[in-house]
């Protein structure tokens, strides 16, 4: 019987998974505790409600895409978030996100084992606030960070700038991941690694739509022509509860079927520090030389 693989950080001092349940979790981030929405902890909260109140700030939904947050103590001005030699700037938003999501520290990991001082060229679409941007620029690769909002791009620019990345090891696009793609496979370019973390649902900067089960496989297709004649790795993470790792692994299979390679799969989660108790948070499929 095949086991499904599930993956989640041991060792991150700057966040701990206090509790969750009743479609909620409770998180210390850099010292901050947070509640929020998570719509897959539909079981029993194990920590009294007293526990929970102490929250500093509770994000509480006003519709499904977005809500408001009850502040009862704020953040402190500067606040960061500390990954390896990494640093992220953290602040609450209007969609629940404050900027990071501790359980990518495994796939960063994956990746900066992967670099090792090779110094490739990497694209990272749909890059948001630019996790795994840092992380690989940091670590020496030139990065090509594409997301759709002008803000996250902003604010993944901070982030490099906080974590002292070298200016030229990163080229910052805003556009469709899908017609960047194009552009670039007629331009003849070529990346040795490719980092996705599409959304189920999105739009681009000129309102185009993005729907995962019709786009992504175009997507994955298209970018298949802009590898490398000997690429390193490709990273596909997704958050959609109703999806299975099994279909990034399927997608993954067939985009590489005939370059020799392994790919893992399976599910990203955090584990309560009390309980042990797994929250998933993603799933991914990973192809590696």
């Amino acid at each position: 019987m095949n086991t499904i693989r599930i993956e989640y950080p041991t060792n991150i001092p700057d966040y701990a998974l206090i509790d969750s349940g009743s479609g909620e979790k409770l998180e210390i981030i850099s010292s901050v505790t947070l509640s929020r929405p998570d719509p897959r902890a539909i079981w029993q909260k194990s920590q009294k409600d007293t526990v929970w109140n102490l929250a500093d700030a509770r994000y509480v939904r006003t519709s499904s895409e977005s809500g408001t947050w009850n502040i009862r103590k704020n953040p402190p001005k500067m606040w960061c978030f500390h990954y390896s030699n990494c640093t992220f700037s953290l602040k609450p938003t209007d969609f629940k996100h404050i900027g990071i999501f501790p359980e990518q520290a495994v796939n960063w990991d994956w990746v900066r084992n992967l670099i090792h001082d090779k110094r490739p060229s990497i694209l990272n679409l749909f890059a948001y606030t630019g996790g795994a941007t840092v992380v690989a620029a940091k670590n020496g690769a030139h990065v090509t960070h594409v997301d759709s909002v002008k803000s996250t791009i902003s604010w993944a620019n901070e982030n490099c700038k906080l974590s002292a990345v070298p200016y030229d090891n990163v080229r910052w696009i805003e556009d469709d991941a899908y017609k960047f793609v194009l552009r670039e496979e007629k331009r003849g370019m070529k990346y040795d690694g490719l980092i996705l973390d599409p959304p189920r649902f999105g739009r681009g900067p000129k309102g185009e739509i993005w729907k995962l089960e019709v786009d992504l496989p175009r997507l994955l297709c298209a970018c298949k022509q802009i590898l490398s004649s000997r690429p390193l790795f490709i990273l596909l993470n997704a958050y959609t509860a109703d999806l299975s790792s099994l279909v990034l692994h399927h997608l993954m299979k067939d985009m590489m079927k005939d370059m020799k390679g392994n790919i893992t799969s399976g599910e990203l989660a955090t584990q309560e520090e009390t309980s042990g108790r797994l929250l998933p948070q993603g799933i991914f499929a990973r192809w590696q030389q």
